[in-house]
C-alpha cells in the first residue's frame, strides 16, 4: 500500500492516480494525513479492499510530507560505519539519538531557504510508527512500523558544532531541513525491507549511495532500543541514519550553495527534488 498527503488530504495511490480516503470511505476516515496512524490497523483493513478504480491523476508538486505533524521525531547519528569513519568518530556501541523539530518538516519538492553557514546533505530512510511501541523486542519491531518514506536530514554544520557538546538539534532544524516524501510505503511492498538502496545527487552528480543492510542498528533494533526508554507513538518518525558521502566528510569539505538542486531517492519508494534559494 502506498499513501500520500495530496494538498493536505490523505490519499491512497493506485498506479498513476490517487483516491481521496475521506470520500472513498464515506467519511469513516478523516482527510487528515496525520490522523490515520491512530487507526492504522482499521485503516489498513479498509484499504486492503477499498475500490481504487476511481483513482484520478495528480500533480507531484501538490504532494506534501506524508507525515506532516508527528508528536516525536527521533533521528539516529553515525548509523553507518563508513559515515562514522568519514566523520572522524568511533563506531557507536549504542544508538546516537537526537531530534529535529517539527517545524523543519517539508514536502518532497520545492525550494528550501539556505541560511548562513555550511549546509550539508544526508539522505535517510525514515520509518513511521503505526502502533504504540513501549519496551518491545527487536523481533517485534517491524510489527510496529506503518511504513517507510524518503528523508533528508539537511544539516548546518557550524551551528551543529558551535558548542561543546554538539548542538545537533539546532543545526538540523532550520525551516525546510526535514523533507519527507513523496509517499509512505508499507514494508510488504518492498522486495527486501532490510536491504534497500538509497542515495542522492547534487546538481546531477551522485554524492551518496548506500544500502540499509549496512545500518549498524537496524530498524527493529532501533525500535527496541528507543522503546526501552520512551513510548513510540502512532505517527512518530525515525530518521534512521545516513551513509558515507556527506559534504563534511570530503577533502576539501563541500557545502550546498544557492541555486543547487538536491535529488534524494530510496529505491521502491520514490524521489524528492529540492532547490536551495537565498533566504
Amino acid at each position: 500500500m502506498r499513501i500520500a498527503n495530496l494538498a493536505g488530504r490523505l490519499v491512497l495511490l493506485s498506479g498513476d492516480g490517487a483516491v481521496d480516503v475521506e470520500r472513498a470511505s464515506g467519511g469513516v476516515f478523516s482527510a487528515d494525513p496525520q490522523a490515520v496512524f491512530e487507526r492504522w490497523d482499521e485503516f489498513t483493513a479498509w484499504a486492503g479492499q477499498a475500490d481504487v478504480s476511481g483513482a484520478e491523476p495528480y500533480a507531484v508538486g501538490d504532494l506534501g510530507a506524508p507525515v506532516p505533524a508527528p508528536r516525536q521525531i527521533l533521528a539516529i547519528g553515525l548509523n553507518y560505519r563508513d559515515h562514522a569513519t568519514e566523520s572522524g568518530f568511533d563506531i557507536p556501541q549504542n544508538p546516537v539519538v537526537f531530534t529535529k523539530f517539527v517545524s523543519s518538516l517539508t514536502g518532497p519538492t520545492g525550494d528550501i531557504a539556505l541560511p548562513e553557514g555550511n549546509v550539508d546533505w544526508e539522505v535517510e530512510l525514515v520509518a513511521v510508527i503505526g502502533r504504540r511501541a513501549y519496551r518491545v523486542s527487536a523481533e517485534q519491531g517491524w510489527d510496529h512500523v506503518a511504513g517507510l518514506t524518503v528523508g533528508q536530514d539537511v544539516s548546518e554544520r557550524i551551528s551543529q558544532f558551535n558548542a561543546p557538546p554538539a548542538q545537533f538539534n539546532m543545526g538540523k532544524s532550520f525551516p525546510g531541513f526535514g523533507p519527507l516524501g513523496p509517499v509512505l510505503v508499507t514494508p510488504d511492498e518492498l522486495d527486501d525491507r532490510d536491504d534497500i538502496e538509497l542515495g542522492c545527487t547534487l546538481n546531477g552528480e551522485s554524492v551518496q549511495k548506500g544500502r540499509t543492510s549496512d545500518l549498524i542498528f537496524s530498524i527493529p533494533v532501533l525500535i527496541e532500543r528507543l522503546s526501552a526508554v520512551m513510548p513510540l507513538l502512532p505517527g512518530d518518525i525515525i530518521f534512521t541514519g545516513t551513509p558515507a558521502g556527506v559534504g563534511m566528510g570530503r577533502t576539501p569539505a563541500r557545502w550546498i550553495s544557492v541555486g543547487d538542486e538536491l535529488v534524494t531517492y530510496v529505491k521502491g519508494i520514490g524521489e524528492m527534488r529540492h532547490r536551495f534559494v537565498a533566504p
